[in-house]
C-alpha cells in the first residue's frame, strides 16, 4: 500500500482544498491530512475561523481523506513519514523546495494550486461583501 500525507490549516473548506485533496490521493492508496492544531495556528500566526476538532471532523468526511492526525509543530513531518510509513510528502507548490529534506525519506511532490481561489481570497471577498 502506498501512503501519502499532507498537511494544511484547510479553514473555510473550499473547491481548491477539495482539489489537492483528490490529486494527493490519486498518487496513493492511503491519505493522512494533519491539519494544524489550533495551538500551532496561534504559534503561527494564524487564525482560522472553525476550530481543530471541527475542521478534523470536515477532514473526516471527504471521501478522498482516510486519516486525520494534528499538526503541532514545523518539527514534526519526519517522525510523522517515519511514524506512519510514508512513501509520498505532498504539498502546495508555494511551498516548492522547502520540505526537500525529506526526499531521503520518501518523495516529495509539489502541487500546483487550483487557480483563482484560497482561504486568504474568501475574507478578502467576505469583507469586500459585507461593506
Amino acid at each position: 500500500m502506498k501512503k501519502v500525507i499532507t498537511y494544511g490549516t484547510f479553514d473555510l473548506l473550499h473547491w481548491g482544498h477539495i482539489n489537492l485533496l483528490k490529486r494527493a490521493k490519486d498518487l496513493g492508496d492511503y491519505l493522512i491530512v494533519a491539519v494544524s492544531t489550533d495551538e500551532f495556528n496561534s504559534l503561527k500566526n494564524k487564525k482560522a475561523y472553525h476550530s481543530y476538532e471541527h475542521r478534523k471532523m470536515i477532514l473526516e468526511a471527504i471521501r478522498y481523506v482516510d486519516e486525520v492526525i494534528p499538526e503541532e509543530d514545523w518539527e514534526q513531518k519526519v517522525q510523522d513519514v517515519i511514524e506512519h510509513e510514508i512513501d509520498i510528502f505532498v504539498m502546495g507548490d508555494d511551498w516548492k523546495g522547502k520540505f526537500d529534506y525529506l526526499k531521503q525519506r520518501c518523495n516529495v511532490v509539489y502541487l500546483p494550486r487550483t487557480v483563482d481561489i484560497s482561504t486568504t481570497k474568501i475574507k478578502k471577498d467576505l469583507v469586500v461583501i459585507a461593506r
